[in-house]
């Protein structure tokens, strides 16, 4: 039998007796970290080159196809228009696969013990999972936006735009799959996951097209999607045109970030599927 996962203490008694903040508990985070880091990039061929293959395979057809057929923007190529999203839907696809496929090895193949009986606070766990996302999801968003820009280079009209949302997405994401791994007790469970939420809400976010271009009842339908405010306002950073108010697009993705980061802590804190 296991033992629980450690609780992260938040108070403490100052003077007084009255209770204090303290910081969250982070010991150890860095070992986890350097070694979910590793896990992937052992097998990089498949975690990093792989999908920036998809994505030059997304950008060669529907490039040629729409080319000559499509302008989003005034003055603005189709194919420029598509990197962006291509870039964005390529960090936020891979930040979900990291943290949630990590999980779910460890626990159907047993290994998640040793971490269990470690001092490693939920927070730690958090900030070691979901950094180690990060950073795959933006290492592949990268590798896309080298591979894509020789194909037709975005201009960089607001570059803090691309910084702030590609980390947010990232983060959130990472989140995401943390809670996924934590629900899934299969692989069957997480696929479903993966290909009947994150896939359609991805696609469906304006990677290919803007959402102007949709009858107005799909417009307001988009709009519902979270999604669409992470790749609109990081293709705001490109072009400087985007389909809502990139503050709005901000609070959107901020506020889901804070959301799902929290059900993320909590569940790690209870030790949700992870005790037996």
């Amino acid at each position: 039998m296991t033992s629980p996962l450690p609780r992260a203490p938040h108070l403490d008694a100052g003077s007084g007796g009255a209770p204090a903040l303290r910081r969250p508990r982070l010991e150890g985070a860095g070992t986890l970290f350097r070694k979910e880091i590793l896990r992937f990039w052992k097998v990089a061929f498949q975690t990093v080159a792989a999908p920036v293959l998809t994505a030059v395979m997304y950008m060669m057809i529907f490039g040629h196809v729409l080319q000559d057929h499509v302008q989003v923007y005034p003055g603005v190529r189709y194919t420029s228009f598509l990197v962006p999203g291509l870039v964005m839907m390529s960090v936020l696809q891979n930040s979900f696969a990291n943290s949630s496929s990590s999980l779910i090895q460890s626990k159907i193949t047993g290994n998640l013990v040793f971490l269990l009986v470690t001092p490693l606070s939920p927070a730690a766990w958090y900030a070691a999972y979901v950094g180690a996302s990060m950073v795959r999801g933006l290492t592949v968003g990268l590798g896309v936006l080298l591979v894509t820009v020789w194909f037709a280079p975005p201009p960089l009209s607001e570059p803090w735009w691309i910084v702030v949302f590609a980390a947010l997405g990232a983060g959130m994401m990472g989140s995401l799959g943390l809670i996924a791994g934590l629900w899934a007790e299969k692989f069957d469970q997480l696929a479903a996951f993966q290909n009947f939420i994150i896939m359609p809400m991805t696609f469906l976010s304006g990677v290919f097209y803007s959402v102007h271009s949709l009858p107005a009842v799909w417009q307001a339908v988009s709009h519902l999607n979270p999604f669409f405010y992470m790749i609109d306002g990081f293709r705001r950073g490109f072009f400087g045109v985007s389909d809502v108010s990139p503050w709005i697009s901000l609070g959107v993705v901020g506020a889901g970030f804070v959301v799902v980061a929290a059900i993320a802590l909590r569940l790690l804190q209870t030790g949700y599927k992870i005790r037996s």
